[in-house]
């Protein structure tokens, strides 16, 4: 990739590590610290200040951090007072509001909106066209497919903010909408569509509107081989820790992350 240097506006209060390749058109504000071997692709802006830069005339950018090895592609907006750990990936156009906090090696797809004030664990993987509420809290490992929406006002419009809280390893499949609050367990599947109103017990299967359960995750078989399908991380490997030993053998070595 082969960046101009045409406008680009990088803040002298900014942390720019080696090796570090930002895009043209591209503005990186006070406070940002962008650690080493990331890329900052073009048309960015890291550091947006939060509102309170437009009422308060001693406002002071809260800091901004970005992780080693990170790729935020073009048209990403991410606001300040977030951090990001190692290994961090984007598509083009998202938002990620303020003071929103994600573990390593996470993604963010195409045209996905983060409300701020948001919490991820590590390889948290969000789809295309996701819409993640303020005050939502993820796990480590949950994926989140296209077009889902997680929702905070339990009494629209209110001033209550209750962010959905999902457990590790648990899948939110397409066009779901998570209503205000909920808890969703580990190892939990809801199936696409859903609306899913009422705390999910961990392994549990969820589909419909209103959302049910349907059955335990690990009674769902393979079709190619009949076997169980789940947990997911026995089946599924590509880009995950336990890639080259196993998920079983990963999982009970107590040196993991």
């Amino acid at each position: 990739m082969k960046f101009n240097n045409r406008n680009v506006f990088i803040s002298e209060n900014a942390i720019i590590g080696e090796n570090v390749k930002i895009g043209d058109n591209t503005s990186i504000y006070d406070n940002v610290v962008i650690e080493e071997n990331t890329i900052i692709s073009d048309n960015c802006t890291i550091g947006e200040p939060t509102l309170d830069y437009y009422v308060n005339d001693k406002y002071k950018n809260p800091k901004t951090v970005i992780g080693k090895n990170s790729l935020i592609r073009s048209y990403a907006i991410i606001y300040a007072g977030s951090t990001f750990g190692d290994e961090f990936s984007t598509g083009h156009r998202v938002t990620i509001r303020e003071n929103t906090k994600f573990g390593k090696k996470c993604r963010v797809g195409t045209v996905s909106d983060i409300q701020g004030n948001c919490s991820f664990g590590n390889y948290c993987w969000l789809h295309s066209n996701v819409h993640i509420g303020q005050g939502s809290e993820m796990g480590n490992f949950v994926f989140i497919y296209p077009y889902v929406v997680l929702t905070n006002d339990p009494t629209p419009p209110s001033n209550t903010c209750l962010g959905p809280k999902i457990g590790d390893f648990s899948q939110i499949a397409v066009s779901s909408i998570l209503l205000p609050g909920i808890k969703i367990g580990k190892h939990v599947l809801v199936g696409a569509g859903s609306v899913v109103g009422k705390d999910v017990e961990d392994y549990m299967l969820v589909v419909g509107n209103p959302a049910k359960s349907i059955k335990d995750v690990r009674d769902i078989k393979s079709r190619e081989t009949g076997e169980s399908h789940y947990p997911w991380p026995n089946k599924f490997d590509r880009g995950m820790p336990w890639q080259a030993e196993g998920y079983k053998k990963w999982i009970n070595n107590k040196d993991n992350e």
